[in-house]
């Protein structure tokens, strides 16, 4: 069956900035403002399903508490479609290596974990490290890509992503070394394979009507000899 180009013609391309900043203590990770288009990421922030839709999986625990999901593609607006699309291509995935020097590089289409992640009052994640194998494909998670997308989100309200140094002594997170805010349309991208604990663990709260949003993409590389045996995330114990 023939498609006319009619149909496709009209359909906006979505750019990227991958101007990044480098940074490498406590591991490897790459920050990056204005990710997309002003009107794209005002269209994807706009997007995101209702907080209190049961369409969203609701964590609620003491790692992972006032924390909402949603990876079924399905769900996904055409914006937020689009972006994850985009995300996920071969194109991208290219620069994203040719960023961080990292070969290869696998994107994760199944969003095992990632999609849509919301946070409201109360919310926080304790400290942890992520899954290293990936439970389905046996490809070791090499890559986070995160790009915040609450618009006028202030950092008072809490929220920022801490990343810690690791204790090799006791195989838990040693000292803070730095914070990145959850800015509205920033990215940040790091490496999972580090010892790279992150999460925000004191509890959010921003006002009525304000959610902290993200969405979240994984990639994965092949398996290799230092990977650790990890299927699911490691949390920090809680006090």
């Amino acid at each position: 069956m023939r498609v006319s180009r009619a149909h496709t013609s009209g359909s906006k391309t979505m750019k990227l900035n991958l101007n990044n900043e480098y940074g490498y203590e406590p591991y490897d990770h790459w920050t990056i403002e204005n990710f997309l288009d002003i009107e794209d990421a005002r269209k994807v922030s706009s997007e995101f399903i209702d907080y209190d839709s049961d369409t969203l999986i609701h964590y609620h625990d003491d790692y992972k508490y006032e924390k909402k999901t949603c990876n079924q593609w399905d769900k996904f607006p055409p914006a937020t479609y689009k972006l994850f699309s985009k995300l996920l291509s071969k194109e991208f995935v290219e620069k994203l290596s040719d960023i961080t020097d990292i070969y290869p590089l696998y994107p994760d289409i199944g969003l095992h974990g990632g999609g849509w992640h919301m946070h409201s009052e109360g919310g926080k994640l304790a400290l942890h490290l992520d899954y290293s194998i990936h439970p389905k494909l046996n490809l070791q998670r090499k890559l986070n890509l995160i790009v915040y997308l609450e618009e006028d989100y202030d950092p008072k309200w809490g929220g920022s992503l801490q990343l810690w140094s690791h204790d090799d002594k006791t195989n838990k997170p040693l000292e803070k070394v730095k914070e990145i805010d959850p800015l509205f349309n920033r990215a940040i991208i790091f490496d999972t394979t580090q010892k790279s604990w992150h999460g925000f663990p004191e509890t959010i709260s921003p006002p009525p009507g304000k959610i902290r949003k993200s969405v979240a993409v994984y990639y994965l590389t092949d398996i290799t000899s230092t990977a650790e045996e990890r299927y699911r995330a490691h949390y920090k114990e809680q006090n």
